[in-house]
């Protein structure tokens, strides 16, 4: 449902994977303020509202299928080393509230097969575990994501930044236009990509063998 005027104004995006048999499948979408803006269906990834002008958005359409493309590769090299029966879902969940007030909540969340795996601390850009059992994997994953620019700095200002300047935006009317600030949207939709990678490293490396 839309905002009302009272609440906060929200930019979430969701994304689900699915790993099984070597096979990966992606799917996931992103909302600005209640309405629908970004589906992914598999390898494809649609702008539903005009935030980006075209020639924009095919460099954004590019760069996600390129790193999906990557992603199913690498599972697929993982299962040939270390074959897993069953299926793994894993979720992400993140995004930016904008309060009346001018304050702003940034968050990102990640369950494996339904429950609480890793969330990243958005203040000081660091990974904690949530996963309940299997600590190996938790922690593989957690100290992959900790090496790279793109899963700490760069997710960080992704979600205090830029997802807070695109509700500032929505806030005065002017989230239609074409500006720098709106370029990197899709953004998200990449970094959530690349937080599986890590996971995804540390399942196939930890289940059934040593990290």
């Amino acid at each position: 449902c839309p905002a009302s005027l009272a609440a906060p104004l929200a930019f979430t995006m969701l994304q689900w994977t699915r790993v099984s048999k070597g096979s990966s499948v992606f799917w996931g979408n992103a909302s600005l303020d209640g309405r629908l803006s970004h589906r992914l269906d598999g390898l494809n990834v649609t702008q539903v509202l005009p935030l980006e002008p075209p020639d924009a958005w095919a460099r954004r359409q590019e760069e996600v299928t390129t790193y999906l493309e990557y992603f199913g590769q690498l599972v697929k090299l993982f299962s040939k080393e270390r074959p897993i029966n069953y299926t793994q879902s894993l979720r992400c969940h993140l995004g930016c509230l904008l309060f009346p007030n001018g304050t702003a909540h940034s968050f990102y969340e990640v369950t494996l097969n339904g429950t609480a795996f890793l969330t990243f601390h958005v203040p000081n850009a660091t990974w904690e575990r949530r996963w309940p059992g299997r600590d190996a994997v938790a922690a593989f994953a957690q100290r992959e994501l900790m090496k790279y620019p793109k899963t700490t700095q760069d997710l960080q200002h992704f979600l205090n930044t830029t997802c807070v300047s695109i509700l500032q935006a929505q806030s005065t009317g002017t989230v239609k236009q074409s500006s720098r600030s709106h370029a990197p949207l899709v953004l998200g939709l990449i970094l959530g990509t690349l937080a599986l990678l890590g996971m995804a490293v540390g399942i196939f490396l930890c289940t059934g063998g040593s990290c």
